[in-house]
């Protein structure tokens, strides 16, 4: 662990970035108004079937509330920051979208009336990335135990989607995309990922990415 320094430059970058983005919509008519947020790029069903793909990226950037950016960019500092060493920057940035685009496809397809916005679907996909860590380094005692706290901070956030109005949905699928994802770009700075678990990730992540578009363009 010792020779992972550098520091975490796109973690910090993506809280800017969404803060920024939060204050422009203050300024434009506040955060909670549907109007802002789809003028922002909330994902919108109708929108995306009429040919507004890009609204599958852009929600990951918008947030509903102060307390829904405060308590996201907080976990993307915490979770965000150690990720990023272990996997570098670039690796890091590509889970990171991956997850969020999965989670918004999963949200498209399963919670096709509702407007979602929120960095959420990609920080599960962090989760799902240290949970891949756990797997395939169990035997690092940091990293696993790190992977059961993360591993039971996944659980208590599922829990907690039941009881609010919570995308869970698209929380399950940046978990899961960010699971996969994190095999297929590997983590060289801790170890080798066996080429097969790489390839069958990659053609997971496929096929179910795919299905889901085409589950949710037919309902």
């Amino acid at each position: 662990m010792n020779t992972i320094s550098r520091k975490p430059n796109v973690t910090y970058g993506l809280i800017v970035i969404n803060v920024i983005v939060f204050l422009l919509m203050t300024l434009n008519g506040g955060s909670t108004s549907p109007r802002v947020l789809i003028m922002f790029g909330a994902k919108v069903n109708s929108l995306i079937l009429a040919g507004q793909w890009w609204r599958f990226v852009t929600p990951m950037f918008l947030h509903i509330g102060f307390e829904h950016i405060l308590l996201n960019m907080i976990t993307l500092y915490f979770i965000g920051t150690q990720i990023e060493m272990f996997f570098g920057s670039t690796r890091f940035s590509l889970i990171y979208l991956i997850s969020g685009i999965g989670g918004n496809i999963a949200s498209f397809t399963f919670n096709p009336t509702a407007l979602s916005a929120g960095a959420s679907t990609a920080l599960f996909g962090l989760f799902g990335a240290f949970l891949m860590l756990g797997e395939s380094f169990r035997e690092n005692p940091y990293i696993k135990a790190m992977a059961r706290q993360f591993l039971l901070l996944v659980i208590l956030n599922i829990l907690f989607s039941f009881s609010g109005n919570i995308d869970l949905a698209g929380h399950l699928g940046g978990l899961a995309a960010g699971f996969l994802a994190a095999y297929i770009v590997g983590v060289p700075k801790i170890g080798k990922v066996p080429f097969l678990k790489r390839l069958f990730s990659l053609v997971a992540l496929i096929f179910i990415g795919g299905l889901l578009l085409i589950m949710g363009f037919k309902i």
